[in-house]
């Protein structure tokens, strides 16, 4: 059974196309580490990555902006087979817009998460803001949806649940996962 989201919200989420997100903060847990040769190390939630790709299984287009550019998270978002990535943007409205019109959509087809001030121009034209539940709380008081997970510990995942579920798809993709049942 999906989490119980509001009618409010789900509806929303409904017509979402495309979804932007943020990386540290909501994919990762915001914390940045350093190895003794200096390299950034970050940890990212599998759940939180399977939701990108099930995003893509039903047509909503992952967007990644992120104020940093680090190898780590080039693999990262590589192996998730993200294709819209803009990364070392410090102002993410016009990377955003860039993408909205690359693709052909408007911001009533947009979703947005993120957790900090450099999130709040994109959240805030979004048709659905997200925030998880450690986010700034300028970010959480501009939010329609605020996650009960985390920042790298399932937001992201909470995130695309949503929109999954208002999309229709979240209980063929669960069953789907499932298998037949004998």
């Amino acid at each position: 059974m999906p989490m119980a989201f509001e009618a409010e919200t789900l509806l929303a989420a409904q017509d979402i196309r495309v979804a932007f997100f943020d990386v540290d903060g909501v994919l990762t847990d915001g914390g940045v580490y350093f190895s003794e040769q200096g390299e950034t190390l970050k940890r990212f939630s599998i759940l939180d990555g399977y939701g990108l790709k099930l995003l893509r299984s039903v047509g909503i287009t992952p967007v990644v902006i992120t104020g940093r550019d680090s190898k780590p998270l080039r693999v990262r978002l590589a192996a998730l087979g993200i294709e819209h990535v803009r990364y070392g943007t410090e102002d993410k409205l016009p990377a955003a817009e860039a993408i909205l019109g690359a693709l052909n959509l408007a911001w009533s087809q947009a979703a947005a998460i993120g957790d900090d001030w450099p999130d709040l121009p994109v959240l805030a034209r979004a048709a659905l803001a997200v925030a998880p539940a450690n986010a700034h709380h300028e970010v959480r008081a501009i939010a329609h949806y605020v996650t009960q997970a985390r920042g790298g510990e399932g937001a992201a995942r909470e995130f695309c649940d949503l929109l999954l579920t208002a999309g229709g798809h979240y209980r063929r993709l669960l069953d789907a996962a499932r298998g037949p049942v004998a």
